[in-house]
């Protein structure tokens, strides 16, 4: 699973990597984000290829009666997604969420209670693509409309199954020339042989 994801590039860096023009910059704020705060991160969507937004981190369906659904779309299982309402409504609506790194937690015991906590980059902590699906919700109470994403997620490769040695998963990281292929809804392929773990 992914709750919790790193950004430290400024938007002029990730306006030239993902060759984006960043609609808030005022707004953007590079650091760690815990999902379960659901934070407004950078995405491309492919509703606008060409602009970098922000967007709140927990999917919330444009059918949602209130936003509380959001705590459980941090994530979507990449293998279900036609199984479950939330996301099978938004298949199409594919976004990269912009990170540079995540973290997880290996447990030692059973039950979680002593834990070691490794950071996830690629080399050089690079900048790279979570593959993610996004929605509009329009709070009734404000008539404000919300955008907000989910990211993917798939079976853990070798080294994510022995730090994530419960759930073995893992986000899904586009590979940099697939990109596009994901938004434009093409078969892609995965980065996830080129992560980098860091016990902190």
């Amino acid at each position: 699973m992914c709750f919790h994801s790193k950004q430290s590039k400024s938007a002029q860096e990730l306006e030239h990597r993902f060759k984006a023009k960043m609609l808030q910059p005022q707004a953007y704020k590079p650091g760690i984000y815990n999902g379960f705060q659901f934070p407004q991160m950078p995405v491309v969507a492919n509703a606008q290829p060409e602009a970098i937004q922000l967007f709140q981190w927990g999917l919330i369906p444009s059918w949602a009666k209130d936003d509380s659904i959001r705590k459980n779309t941090l994530n979507a299982r990449s293998e279900t997604l036609l199984e479950k309402p939330s996301f099978r409504s938004v298949i199409h609506q594919r976004c990269l969420v912009l990170a540079d790194g995540f973290f997880e937690w290996q447990w030692l015991d059973d039950k979680g209670k002593q834990k070691k906590k490794f950071l996830l980059t690629l080399p050089n902590e690079e900048a790279f693509a979570f593959a993610g699906l996004w929605s509009e919700w329009v709070d009734t109470s404000t008539g404000e409309i919300i955008p907000t994403f989910t990211i993917l997620t798939t079976a853990a490769n070798p080294l994510m199954a022995h730090i994530h040695n419960t759930k073995q998963r893992m986000p899904v990281i586009l590979a940099p020339e697939n990109e596009q292929s994901w938004l434009n809804g093409q078969p892609f392929q995965l980065q996830n042989d080129r992560l980098q773990a860091t016990e902190l």
